[in-house]
């Protein structure tokens, strides 16, 4: 089981003049990919009891994404208004006290022995004391299970960026695999430096596989042993791109699990093969949740040659 680890919000995304409750969050958004594609999947959050925290649960459910793991919480839900402008969105979170972001990390859950791999990223990394929370479980479980982190940064979201970078470095230096966009590995490391040259710096810090996204010229997966291979974006017409990375990550989990990589063994003998299959699938994938509205991702029979 891959468990997904980090927020679940609604975000009220404006449509007509007028905001719309959608349910969502980047590793939400993850786990009802992974469980649309028929992985076996579970959900770690605090989630409120609340109308929105309920919406939340229901989605999970229908899309098959186990939720045993889920901390109920009577704290309110975590809100995200969203605004689009030519497809892509603009964020304004309300996010204080609220119950994703409460967790604590002295208060760690026991992961079931069917998890082999956990699934980090999104503000649930910024804000404390969840971020702490997320962190602690990371180092506590990365020594038998594989770890996949993207932390998927927001920068107007980030009020202590050194405290941040720094909480980040000690999950990178544990995590297995690391998916960043172009735009993040150049706030994570701000020198001026060919992005090559700073995957390169990233795979010494701990990651035994690297992805780098580039939006419309697609996606790189770096290797250890120097490899590195290139999947093209899919041209679709845009809607917008609410959920398109965080499709993608599915995606490539999706993948590797199906070939028996998502484990810590696994990945220590992942292949450039391997790698290049798993950003097919994260390419394909994020083509249909953006060729429609909201984080919508497809089901398996959406596919072409399925998983």
């Amino acid at each position: 089981m891959i468990l997904c680890c980090g927020e679940a919000l609604v975000d009220m995304i404006e449509t007509d003049g007028a905001f719309r409750p959608f349910a969502g969050g980047a590793v939400f958004n993850t786990a009802i990919a992974l469980g649309r594609l028929h992985r076996e999947v579970g959900f770690l959050s605090g989630i409120s009891t609340d109308m929105f925290g309920t919406l939340l649960q229901d989605r999970l459910r229908e899309s098959g994404v186990d939720t045993v793991q889920v901390i109920l919480s009577d704290r309110p839900t975590t809100l995200a208004f969203v605004q689009l402008t030519e497809g892509n969105a603009t964020y304004t979170f309300y996010d204080e006290n609220t119950a994703g972001r409460t967790l604590h990390a002295n208060a760690l859950p026991d992961i079931p022995a069917a998890v082999t791999a956990l699934y980090f990223g999104g503000i649930s990394l910024i804000g404390m004391p969840a971020a702490d929370f997320y962190a602690t479980l990371a180092l506590r479980e990365a020594s038998s299970r594989a770890i996949v982190l993207d932390p998927n940064i927001r920068p107007m979201f980030i009020t202590e960026p050194e405290i941040y970078r720094a909480r980040l470095a000690t999950m990178i230096a544990v995590c297995d695999i690391l998916k960043v966009s172009d735009e993040d590995l150049h706030w994570i490391i701000p020198d001026d430096m060919l992005l090559n040259d700073k995957a390169q710096m990233m795979l010494t810090m701990g990651p035994k596989l690297l992805i780098v996204t580039k939006g419309g010229d697609g996606a790189t997966a770096f290797l250890p042993d120097g490899q590195s291979v290139d999947a093209s974006a899919r041209k679709v017409d845009v809607v917008d791109t609410v959920g398109a990375g965080d499709t993608f990550n599915a995606g490539v989990m999706a993948k590797l699990s199906q070939l028996g990589c998502l484990t810590k063994q696994g990945i220590k003998n992942l292949t450039a093969d391997d790698a290049l299959a798993a950003l097919r699938l994260g390419a394909e994938v994020a083509s249909i949740t953006v060729s429609r509205a909201g984080a919508n991702p497809p089901l398996l029979e959406e596919l072409s040659g399925g998983v």
